[in-house]
């Protein structure tokens, strides 16, 4: 048996069994325990699990919510690209921005194509191939490649993002809850998006109308956490009102 064979059906057994063994898939398939280990740091690399003591857990986060970027693109186009619009005017000369893999995000780094002063981090594959010709600088995070949200993740991301400071971080989530927070579908994207805050002078969310009352797998932001939240559509008065109680500066 091929090592990717071995591979493939070691993820099948996780997906199905939502956790494995070390020693078990060892015995399994007649190889060293270290060779099981290295099979499950790839595919903890691929954000298809994440290790632990003598074995590895599924990651939840893997569940329908995470709609391929295709689809994600498509849908509220124009209130996605009235944000790009909005989004683009805190881009000032020789900025730096950290760029997560969501659609409202490339619909601004899309306008800004031809800024050669201004430098992107991201994780975001699809930045990488419909802008790898523009005047951005851009420097890919690395990782293990995830094909439905076109995204790089893993330890590798999350290290290669600790290295730079920023000026923006353009961001967006799958939901907002007024109880709840600011939230996300996938664990392993949450974790990137959280670095990608740290290390930014300024945090930028960019959400339409859709967001506003929707909840989601995974806990990503307080409001708190953010600056600027910028909209399609003026939030009603108790988002309003919970968004600048929390010192969130509003643009729609």
């Amino acid at each position: 048996m091929l090592p990717r064979e071995r591979l493939e059906i070691i993820k099948e057994i996780a997906i199905k069994e939502k956790k494995v063994y070390v020693s078990k898939l060892s015995k399994e398939f007649e190889v060293t325990e270290e060779t099981i280990r290295r099979d499950l740091e790839k595919l903890e690399l691929q954000g298809v699990v994440t290790r632990s003591y003598g074995g590895a857990i599924l990651n939840v986060d893997k569940t329908n919510e995470d709609v391929p970027f295709y689809k994600r693109s498509r849908t509220n186009i124009e209130s996605k690209q009235y944000i790009a619009l909005k989004a683009i005017e805190f881009v000032k000369g020789s900025s730096t921005i950290v760029a997560d893999c969501s659609s409202t995000v490339f619909e601004a780094l899309k306008l800004i194509r031809n800024r050669n002063d201004v430098t992107v981090i991201t994780n975001s594959v699809e930045v990488l191939q419909e802008l790898n010709q523009s005047e951005l600088n851009i420097i890919s995070t690395g990782g293990g490649l995830d094909q439905r949200t076109l995204s790089l993740q893993g330890p590798i991301t999350q290290n290669a993002i600790k290295n730079y400071n920023v000026d923006i971080a353009f961001v967006s989530c799958k939901g907002m809850d007024i109880n709840k927070g600011i939230l996300d579908s996938n664990e392993t994207e949450a974790e990137i998006k959280r670095s990608m805050i740290k290390q930014s002078n300024k945090v930028i969310l960019l959400v339409d109308h859709s967001k506003y009352d929707k909840t989601s797998f995974v806990k990503l932001f307080d409001y708190e956490d953010i600056d600027y939240l910028i909209t399609d559509i003026e939030p009603n008065e108790e988002w309003i009102n919970l968004l600048h109680a929390n010192n969130v500066e509003v643009i729609y």
